[in-house]
This record gives structure tokens, sequence and C-alpha cells, in this order.
């Protein structure tokens, strides 16, 4: 790595939701992500957060989640990150396909784009989604969760995210600081795709669209992206980087499975830089992720406080769901 304090990609995606329930149902029985930690918002510990990841809670793997029944329905504009990709293994799309006929999912025709296999979807909530063929090799740092699709098939943590900005220039030049590289740029409709992509294998790719649209946070839109800066000396270099562009990050946080750094870059998109540890097995057995409510902090001294203002989940089995690993 040319500068060692490059981040290395993204490290989680985080999203707003509807019904925690449904929420649960369809990233874990019909996409195959484990639920690596049942916790709350420890901002508003009234609300859940759940953590979708691979098999080991790998940075660039957790799709998390606030589930704020009581919002409206979001929109997707400008200052958002309008899609979140994940990556599949190459040769998986028509797996993927018929799963998602079994299940009723909607999804839109296959495009390309720079070389790759892409298969736009939705969630339940209308957060937009896209699974991009990738050829993942066995150096690869992901582990596939198995319990409801194949190996084959199973999401290996996040490919991308597009962001849509009035102006992506300045967004693109802050990404170059943070150790991002322009790849180059491709039409997308009638505006021009421009990538930048991270040295790490998970995660390494921000696409940046022209789009100047009204956007709303509400069910379905994305809360923020956060970027891996694994240490904190990595993290406080590129803390410090920030600024120096005229940002305003935010003290370091801790949010007990990570530590994090928050501003919004010149478009307005809410990042995040996060450090790799202590990670989601640090308060629990990593054979067990996710099969309890986890408190962080204070918070476990009000268990039965908390617990009592949070709806009831379960979490879905294969067993209890019946059908072939890959959805044939």
């Amino acid at each position: 790595m040319s500068n060692p304090s490059a981040s290395p990609g993204i490290h989680h995606v985080t999203c707003v939701a509807g019904d925690p329930q449904q929420n649960m149902d369809f990233w874990v029985e019909v996409l195959g992500l484990r639920l690596v930690k049942r916790s709350i918002n420890q901002d508003d510990p009234g609300t859940y957060h759940f953590f979708f990841a691979d098999a080991a809670g790998t940075p660039g793997t957790s799709m998390t989640f606030f589930p704020w029944s009581d919002l409206p329905d979001g929109k997707v504009g400008s200052g958002q990150v309008a899609t979140t990709a994940f990556r599949v293994p190459a040769g998986s799309l028509d797996r993927w396909e018929a799963r998602f006929d079994s299940y009723e999912t909607a999804y839109q025709p296959r495009t390309e784009r720079f070389g790759q296999a892409v298969l736009p979807f939705e969630d339940p909530d209308g957060l937009p989604l896209e699974l991009v063929e990738a050829n993942i090799d066995t150096a690869d740092p992901t582990v596939p969760w198995t319990a409801f699709v194949s190996e084959e098939m199973a999401i290996r943590g996040f490919h991308s995210v597009t962001l849509w900005l009035a102006d992506p220039d300045p967004t693109g030049e802050l990404l170059g600081a943070m150790g991002f590289e322009e790849r180059g740029t491709e039409r997308s409709g009638s505006d021009p795709r421009t990538r930048y992509s991270a040295p790490g294998p998970v995660g390494a790719h921000v696409d940046l669209l022209p789009r100047i649209e009204a956007s709303r946070q509400g069910h379905g839109t994305v809360h923020h992206v956060a970027f891996q800066t694994p240490t904190d000396s990595d993290q406080e270099t590129m803390r410090h980087r920030v600024r120096q562009r005229g940002l305003q990050p935010t003290p370091q946080i801790d949010r007990h499975w990570f530590r994090s750094v928050y501003f919004r870059e010149h478009g307005g998109v809410l990042f995040e830089l996060a450090t790799n540890g202590p990670g989601y097995d640090s308060d629990e057995p990593a054979e067990s992720l996710g099969e309890r409510l986890v408190l962080p902090g204070p918070f476990g001294e009000r268990r039965a406080e908390v617990e009592s203002n949070l709806p009831e989940v379960s979490i879905p089995t294969a067993e209890a769901d019946g059908r072939v690993a890959d959805g044939d």
C-alpha cells in the first residue's frame, strides 16, 4: 500500500428501516447474512441496532439498521448514499434471481458496470441495493455464512456505494486524500459515473454521480457510510486530513465494537471513520454472535428498562424456513 494510512475501503453501512421483524427476516432469511450483533441505537436506546454481516463479522461486511418504525418513508436524493452494492461469486446471479422469485423480492434487469455483472434490487423498505459478480479467491478475508444460502452464492461483503452529489468534484478530492484512486468514468444513463477505489479487497469502490434531487431521510435510505481506519493512529491521521479540507470531524466516539469519528463531506453525505477493533466478538463468543441482546457500557445496568421499550423480534432459522440453500 503506497499510503500506509489509506483507508482499505468501506467498514459498514448504516440504514433506516421500518418494521424490525420484517428487516430481520429479509436480511437473514432472504439475503442469507448472519445477524452478528443485536443491540440498540446508543443515541436512542428505545430503537434496535441490527448488524448483518458475514460469518465472522469481518470489517467490510456489515450492513446495519436502525428500525425507526415511526418515521415516514424516505426519498433518495442528492447528498446521500443512493445505492449499496454487495459482492457475490462470479456466475451466481442466476441463482439469486431464482431466490428472489421464490421470496417475491423485486429486482430489475441485470446491467454491466466497469466490466462486472450487476443485479439491482430493493429490500422491503425500498432501499436500493445491488449484487455484483466478483472473482473471489481463496485468500479473500470474508467468511461465507451458509445457513440459508450455499457458499457458491453467499454475499461476501461490500462491493461499493454510489453517492448522488450536486457537485462530485470536492468529494472526489476528499476520497483521494483518504487513499482512494480515481479508476475511470462510465455513463450511467445521461450522467457520468466516476469510480474511486481503495487498496483493500472488500468494499473497495465509491462511485460518484452528479444528481440534483431533493432527498428525505426515512425508511429505505442510508443514514451513513463508514470507512475503515484500522487503528487509532490511522484514524487520527485521517481525521487530520479531513480537517485540513475544511470539514469538521467529531472527536473519537467509543461505539463499543469500534471507535468512530463522524463528519459530513462537502456534498452532505454523513461519513464515519471506524477502527477495525475491538470487533463483534469482543463481548460474546464467535459461535453465538447475535443470539442475545447486547447492551454496551452503562446500558447494561438498565437492561429491564431498555428491553421493556423494545418490540420482540425472532431470528429466522433455516429449519423453520425449509427451503434449499441456493433457492432453486
